[in-house]
């Protein structure tokens, strides 16, 4: 019956990775890859087409994995510095590659780079980042559209870590 408790969230988790476009699935899986060192940089530039970009996305999300220590309690302002500062850095440049489209997928991938404890603070980053110049008007709106009332306005955010952690497979040589 043990299993049946941690199950669960995996299978609730699994169920949200379906329902995100497979664009989006595949940067979270490529982001995931990078972040956790599960991949080669070549493997995955033989995909994305960006050696020095991965070699910089790979940087930031070791910083955030760092960063995940270090992340302020709530009513704590004087901590948000270097902390809201790096997350709203690495936000910005997942938003603007344009294969992240919705909050949802957002909070997805960055509930696993950096734990639970930082779902409190993902609102402010998305839609910091959502509105900087960089991102086309068009798009601006279209992202903080899919951030609803309900993630916007929450009391209080689940502690429990992640448990589905989506891996891509690297393709067979034909």
């Amino acid at each position: 019956m043990a299993g049946i408790g941690t199950a669960s969230p995996a299978v609730a988790e699994l169920a949200e990775f379906a329902g995100f476009s497979r664009e989006e699935q595949r940067y979270i899986e490529r982001s995931l890859d990078l972040a956790l060192g599960d991949s080669t940089l070549r493997s995955l530039a033989r995909e994305w087409d960006h050696l020095d970009g991965l070699r910089e996305r790979r940087c930031v999300y070791r910083e955030l994995r760092a960063l995940r220590f270090a992340i302020p309690q709530p009513g704590c302002p004087t901590a948000l510095d270097g902390f809201m500062g790096m997350l709203l850095r690495s936000t910005a440049q997942d938003l603007g590659r344009n294969s992240l489209c919705s909050f949802g997928a957002y909070r997805f991938l960055y509930e696993r780079l950096m734990g639970a404890a930082v779902r409190p603070w993902l609102p402010a980053a998305f839609c910091g980042a959502a509105a900087l110049p960089h991102i086309p008007p068009h798009r601006r709106k279209a992202l903080l559209g899919t951030l609803s009332e309900a993630a916007a306005t929450a009391a209080a955010w689940s502690r429990a870590e992640p448990s589905f952690f989506p891996r891509s497979l690297e393709r067979e040589s034909v």
